[in-house]
C-alpha cells in the first residue's frame, strides 16, 4: 500500500483557510502538508481562471503530482471526491469530514446549507453554491482506504449521510463522535488527529 507523502487539507463552502490547522499540527505523519484554498473565498484573491467546479478541481488535481492523502470538510468533500476518480493512482488515502459526498441528500433530513451562505457570504460565486451533482453510481470503483468522520449532532450533514457513503466506497469506514456537529474537525482536532494518524499509517480507518 502506498505512503502518502503530501497531505493536501481541503475546505468546506466557506473556504476557511485555517480550518485544518489545528489537526495537521498534531498529526504525526511525516508527509507535507498543504493548505489548499479556494480563490475567491475567505479573502483569498479571484482568479479568472476558476470559473466553475470542474475549475476548482482541476486545480486539486493539478497539486497530486506525487502519492497524496486528501482530508476534506464538508463541501470539500465533493471536490476531494471528484479529484480521486480523476488520479485514483496518486490519492492514497481519503478523510472526508461531514460531507454529503456528491450525493443526492433529498432521502435525507439534511439541513440546506446554501440560503445562510448566500446571505452570509453574497460575494461567493453562484456556480459553486448553486452546483449539485450525484456522484452516488461511480463511487462503488474507487478502491481508496477512506475515513468517514461525523458527528450525531449535525444538521446539515446527518449520520444517515456517512453511513450511505460508506454502504458506497468500498474500502470506507465511518467514526461518529457523539454529540458532534458540522465543525467537529476543527473543534476535536484532538480526538480527530490520532484517527487520521492511524488511518494514514495503515489504510485502515
Amino acid at each position: 500500500m502506498q505512503t502518502p507523502s503530501q497531505l493536501l487539507f481541503l475546505p468546506g463552502a466557506s473556504g476557511q483557510r485555517q480550518f485544518w490547522h489545528p489537526v495537521s499540527g498534531l498529526l504525526a505523519h511525516p508527509a507535507s502538508r498543504v493548505h489548499v484554498t479556494w480563490p475567491g473565498f475567505d479573502g483569498v484573491p479571484r482568479d479568472p481562471a476558476i470559473r466553475s467546479m470542474d475549475d476548482l478541481v482541476g486545480g486539486v488535481v493539478d497539486r497530486i503530482d506525487r502519492p497524496s492523502a486528501l482530508i476534506a470538510q464538508s463541501m470539500g468533500g465533493v471536490v476531494a471526491l471528484r479529484a480521486a476518480l480523476r488520479m485514483p493512482e496518486l490519492v492514497t488515502h481519503l478523510v472526508l469530514c461531514v460531507t454529503s459526498g456528491g450525493i443526492d441528500l433529498s432521502a435525507f433530513d439534511a439541513q440546506d446549507w446554501r440560503p445562510a451562505m448566500r446571505a452570509a457570504q453574497p460575494d461567493l460565486p453562484d456556480w459553486f453554491i448553486s452546483y449539485r451533482e450525484d456522484l452516488a453510481p461511480r463511487l462503488p470503483g474507487l478502491g481508496i482506504p477512506t475515513l468517514l468522520l461525523w458527528g450525531d449532532a449535525d444538521p446539515i450533514s446527518p449520520v444517515q449521510v456517512g453511513q450511505r457513503l460508506a454502504s458506497l466506497l468500498p474500502r470506507a469506514a465511518l467514526h461518529v463522535f457523539p454529540g458532534a456537529d458540522h465543525s467537529l474537525g476543527c473543534t476535536l482536532a484532538a480526538r480527530v488527529a490520532p484517527l487520521i494518524d492511524r488511518h494514514l499509517m495503515s489504510g485502515q480507518a
